[in-house]
């Protein structure tokens, strides 16, 4: 193998590119804890800020730089850094844009010295008699669809119903539609049977919003003037429409039906589309969007099977930079070392859909030596083969940031004759 440097020298520079692109509204020495950080978790795969100092060779002692981190992370996420970033993410989605919105959590089982640490339900070991609930905090996190449908997170934040003035789940849910509403004017929001709740109907009907939605069991349609059980409405009917979709990691058939009715919150019309053949029970979705073809009933049954790509995300996110492993305890500070993870997650995706930097990504691939050559995700050997290429860096980039000094002048002196 031969061990040149070449691409090494690309990825400092592709990175450092990226990264200015986020602060370029942000003070020099914001600019250069960018930097810092970004490089340091994507050339470590880690958050732990000691992982991440080991990355950047500084001469400093090791304790001097995990506390000028762990200042900067103190003041919160800038909030130019955060417009930037939606800028920049802004150019790679579609002009019919589709938001998944979903619910996460991380686990701090053996913590005690964390701010508003509050109580979450661990989703690994709970099953449906049981459930097992950890110490922790709960993650809201919206993720749009690029061209090349990567997922990139809009919105992520952080939150506990231990803190001071907090209100409700469905407040900080509120607050992520709102920002998709305002980044994109309209999009299409996708959501599972959580969130099939009469409040959130009459958000998105309010802001003009177009969604997909599954519901619940226990959901009642008005169909020809009659309330009826959505239930009832599955079982009366069979599918008509074939087609395929991508659940859980394989590729099914699909048989497709709608039936238009109207949703107990705003009485207005909407579509209930059916899905038969895929899980035990039919699917319900309840959809705003027009319907006047075939074609539009699997659109809107694939945008719901999607949702696999932010469940991915969340999953990427902790194994890839270790997520529950970060060691700062003020509320904002995790949030802000959320926000620059979250940059990390872009720039992977950045890299899977630049056509310009085919052979860099060729080279961070076969860094990774991944064992199957096809995937539909593509972040996690990504993120293995960017620090193998790093690897071979002795320095940081303590260098790319060099202080511009004038010139200084000839000494000149005057005399008074």
């Amino acid at each position: 193998m031969a061990y040149f440097t070449s691409n090494t020298y690309q990825m400092k520079r592709k990175i450092l590119t990226f990264s200015n692109k986020i602060s370029k509204c942000l003070s020099k020495p914001e600019k250069k804890f960018t930097a810092d950080i970004t490089y340091g978790m994507l050339a470590s795969g880690s958050c732990l800020l000691t992982d991440v100092v080991d990355q950047l060779h500084e001469p400093s002692q090791k304790i001097n730089v995990v506390d000028r981190l762990s200042r900067h992370l103190e003041k919160g996420t800038p909030a130019s850094a955060a417009a930037s970033y939606l800028q920049q993410v802004k150019k790679w989605v579609p002009a019919d844009p589709v938001v998944h919105i979903d619910d996460s959590d991380v686990e701090k089982p053996d913590a005690y010295k964390f701010e508003a640490l509050g109580i979450v339900r661990d989703g690994s070991e709970s099953t449906s008699t049981k459930n097992v609930y950890k110490k922790g905090y709960h993650v809201t996190e919206a993720c749009v669809l690029t061209a090349s449908d990567h997922p990139v997170s809009i919105f992520s934040r952080i939150h506990s119903s231990s803190e001071k003035d907090y209100k409700s789940a469905n407040s900080i849910t509120f607050d992520a539609i709102d920002q998709g509403a305002a980044i994109f004017g309209k999009a299409t929001f996708c959501m599972d049977r959580g969130y099939d709740d009469n409040k959130m109907f009459l958000k998105l009907d309010g802001l003009e919003q177009d969604y997909v939605i599954r519901l619940t069991s226990k959901r009642k349609l008005l169909y020809h003037n009659k309330w009826t059980p959505a239930t009832e409405l599955r079982d009366r009917r069979k599918g008509k429409i074939k087609t395929s979709v991508f659940y859980k990691g394989k590729d099914h058939e699909a048989y497709l039906s709608h039936v238009r009715v109207q949703i107990t919150a705003s009485r207005k019309d909407i579509y209930l589309v059916l899905v038969y053949g895929i899980t035990e029970h039919p699917m319900m979705l309840a959809t705003n969007k027009e319907i006047r073809s075939k074609e539009d009933v699997i659109r809107v049954a694939r945008i719901y099977f999607s949702r696999w790509r932010i469940e991915e995300y969340f999953r990427c996110k902790k194994q890839v930079f270790q997520f529950e492993n970060f060691r700062v305890r003020k509320l904002h500070a995790i949030n802000a070392l959320n926000f620059y993870i979250t940059v990390c997650m872009a720039f992977l995706a950045m890299v899977s859909m630049d056509s310009e930097s085919n052979a860099l990504k060729a080279a961070i691939i076969k860094t990774a030596n991944p064992v199957k050559k096809k995937v539909f995700f593509c972040y996690y050997r990504l993120a293995k083969g960017i620090p193998g290429i790093l690897s071979y860096a002795r320095e940081g980039i303590r260098l790319w940031f060099r202080t511009k000094r004038p010139k200084y002048r000839q000494l000149c002196l005057k005399m008074n004759i």
